[in-house]
C-alpha cells in the first residue's frame, strides 16, 4: 500500500493521552484515527458535492480490520489516508493507510452498510452518492 494509492488524506498529531508510559500509541487509538480520516473524507465529499446528502438513512460500521506495521509515538504527525476500495449495492469498503512521513504504520479496512435510520435494514446507495464518490476519487484532495 503506497501513499499515491490514495487521493485523500488528513493529518493528525498523536496526543499525550493516546500514548503509553513508553510514548507508544496504544493500539485501540488507531481505529479512532481511521474514524477521523473517514469523517474528514465525508466532510470533504459533502463540501465538494453539497447535493449528495442522504436523508432518512445513514452508514453503519459492520467490519473493521487493522494490521500494525510499526508504532506511532507521542507527538508524531500522522497522515491518515482514506479511499473507497469497493462500493457495493448497500455497502462500501474503505481502505485506510496511516503513515508517519513516508513510513506505513498501519493498514486497515472498514466496511459500512447504508441502512434506513428507522428499520436499520440495508438500503441501496443512491446514484447521486455513487456519482459524487466517483468524481471525488478522481480528484486529488488533501486537507
Amino acid at each position: 500500500m503506497q501513499q499515491n494509492d490514495f487521493r485523500f488524506s488528513c493529518p493528525i498529531r498523536v496526543r499525550w493521552a493516546e500514548a503509553d508510559p513508553q510514548g507508544i500509541v496504544f493500539n485501540g487509538h488507531y481505529l479512532t484515527y481511521a474514524d477521523v480520516g473517514i469523517t474528514e473524507y465525508f466532510r470533504a465529499l459533502k463540501a465538494a458535492h453539497p447535493d449528495t446528502g442522504i436523508t432518512g438513512s445513514d452508514f453503519f460500521a459492520v467490519r473493521t480490520l487493522l494490521e500494525y506495521q510499526a508504532p506511532a509515538c507521542f507527538d508524531d504527525l500522522l497522515d491518515i489516508h482514506v479511499r473507497i476500495a469497493r462500493l457495493g449495492n448497500s455497502s462500501m469498503q474503505f481502505a485506510i493507510g496511516i503513515y508517519r512521513e513516508q513510513q506505513l504504520l498501519v493498514t486497515g479496512e472498514i466496511v459500512y452498510v447504508h441502512a434506513d435510520m428507522e428499520t436499520r435494514r440495508p438500503k441501496a446507495i443512491g446514484q447521486a452518492f455513487r456519482d459524487a464518490i466517483g468524481a471525488f476519487e478522481e480528484t486529488s484532495c488533501t486537507l
